[in-house]
């Protein structure tokens, strides 16, 4: 339903598009006009406007901003010591696709919160996990956003509560149960920053610490999230060989605590899970018609990212970064990682093992930037060394700060996931320089012309509400996602018969085609494709 055009003057007029409003209907001709942050939308040719500036958009589609739900930036625009260590380039991938709303603290690590006693630990760990030079956590939500630096932000940003840092941050990187008293703390933590604003609740299972972690603790914690209102959201304890087994630990873990359930980045990576999307995705229609409330996000790309220690056993990380790389000297703790590679470990993801080190390639690794884009077996033939020593030396050389690309998935679940009415889009962008996965450039570029228009796998309404509405409704971003009288000004301007990622292994950060427009909180953040250095992006309160 359009309106007449509001009274007094509009500051931007998109007149002669489509619009695709993020709900999944149909596209339909309207203009949209901005005044100030909101929106109205016009009938097409809606009479006389008076407005700052008129663009048309004839033959254009108009959306909403792009949600990107599943990205680890949160260091990359500002961190607490008041360094600035992303590159341009790198901070203007997302927006340069649309995304003007992105969701960090994914996979159990967020930059908060702690107690006091544990800060000079828990930030030795963030800065393994982010990679972009010191970075200093905040004991809460209210923290971390007051630490964002005004005016820097070009897109939004919410957070998830990172159960690995609650965990560092409460008791360490101890192998065992918390305490009583160490749950409690967690959980008062957990609460106080979602009551200040977190999204969510996120656990990476496969991690240190959050792998020390039992169902019965989790549990706990996101009976929290659920007292919220506000999702559990999870990197499986298994994403390969024992993934239906991990999935049914993560909608055990819903059910019991009454919290939503994201599946973050669904996937069935290594040879022995190949196919089993079939059955996953299955298992999850099945929960939602048994009450359970989930859904998944999904990358279109068939190789995942992460940092180079998560390659290792769990036990080798116990006791923190630092106790890590004083065990990865001696040759007897080499040849157990060799061992269990070999032989596996109850309850370990095995990445190695479901592929080879021939499949996982250097991405970043600011000691040592000949080794980026290079596969590990390469590197350690190269220089005549068992793999496993090579790792060791690669991590001890950078400090532990290591980040790899794995090529474990098959295209064909891939594309399940992807055109399942219960993914939504997420890039698991991991910002770093170097050599990063495209798909912190690529993805909602990919998914719209490469799946989308050229592959037919997903209308473009479809693939929109899945990057807007769908995400929106998820995580509860009143006014954004749906393009409304009164919505946020947050919107996206694409030729859709153009629209297409550029981004490869080898040049990661080139932007896409097709994107001409993008609009943050009212102002032209994009303008014919290219960033006008606008700044109103904002960290976002969920409430």
């Amino acid at each position: 339903m359009h309106r007449r055009a509001p009274s007094g003057r509009i500051d931007l007029l998109l007149r002669g598009g489509s619009l695709v409003d993020g709900t999944g209907a149909a596209a339909r001709r309207a203009d949209v006009a901005v005044v100030g942050d909101r929106v109205a939308v016009l009938a097409p040719g809606a009479g006389a406007v008076d407005a700052v500036e008129v663009v048309d958009v004839t033959g254009r589609v108009v959306t909403p901003g792009f949600i990107d739900v599943h990205t680890h930036s949160d260091a990359l625009t500002a961190t607490f010591d008041g360094a600035d260590h992303g590159t341009e380039e790198l901070r203007l991938a997302p927006l340069l696709q649309g995304v003007t709303t992105e969701i960090a603290g994914n996979c159990g690590s967020s930059l908060f919160p702690a107690l006091p006693a544990r800060l000079p630990a828990l930030a030795e760990h963030l800065r393994v996990t982010f990679g972009l030079g010191p970075v200093r956590p905040a004991r809460d939500f209210a923290g971390f956003a007051a630490g964002q630096r005004p005016g820097l932000r070009r897109n939004h940003l919410a957070s998830l509560v990172g159960h690995g840092t609650l965990r560092a941050g409460v008791m360490g990187f101890a192998d065992r149960p918390p305490t009583p008293g160490e749950l409690a703390a967690m959980c008062e933590l957990l609460d106080r920053s979602l009551g200040q604003g977190a999204a969510g609740f996120s656990t990476g299972l496969i991690y240190p610490p959050g792998c020390y972690a039992g169902t019965e603790e989790i549990v706990a914690l996101a009976s929290v999230a659920a007292r919220h209102g506000k999702p559990y959201v999870t990197h499986l304890r298994d994403e390969m060989s024992q993934v239906e087994k991990a999935l049914e630990e993560a909608l055990e873990i819903a059910a019991r605590s009454g919290a939503a359930l994201q599946v973050s980045h669904h996937k069935t990576a290594g040879r022995h899970a190949w196919g089993a999307t079939v059955r996953t995705l299955a298992r999850l229609d099945r929960a939602r018609a048994e009450g359970v409330d989930v859904l998944c996000d999904v990358y279109p790309y068939t190789a995942g990212s992460t940092v180079l220690s998560a390659m290792l056993p769990p036990w080798a990380s116990e006791g923190g970064p630092a106790a890590l790389l004083a065990r990865l000297g001696s040759p007897e703790v080499r040849e157990r990682i060799r061992a269990d590679l070999v032989h596996g470990v109850e309850g370990w993801e095995n990445t190695v093992g479901n592929g080879g080190w021939d499949l996982i390639s250097v991405a970043a690794a600011p000691a040592r930037r000949s080794a980026e884009g290079r596969r590990i077996a390469e590197l350690a033939a190269e220089r005549g060394a068992d793999p496993v020593d090579h790792v060791c030396e690669l991590l001890l050389e950078g400090r532990g700060e290591v980040t790899i690309i794995s090529h474990s998935m098959r295209e064909d679940d891939v594309r399940r996931v992807l055109a399942s009415p219960l993914s939504m889009i997420g890039s698991d962008g991991v910002p770093k320089p170097g050599r990063p996965h495209p798909r912190w450039a690529g993805s909602f570029a990919r998914v719209l012309g490469h799946y989308g228009r050229s592959q037919g796998l997903l209308p473009l309404e479809l693939a929109v509400h899945k990057m807007t509405g769908l995400p929106a409704a998820r995580f509860r971003l009143d006014g954004r996602g749906v393009l409304r009288d009164g919505a946020v000004a947050d919107l996206v301007v694409l030729d859709p018969e153009a629209v297409l990622d550029r981004a490869t292994f080898e040049r990661p950060l080139l932007p896409p085609e097709g994107v001409e427009t993008v609009v943050v909180a009212g102002r032209v953040a994009v303008r014919e494709g290219r960033p006008t250095g606008a700044r109103a992006g904002e960290v976002l309160r969920v409430r």
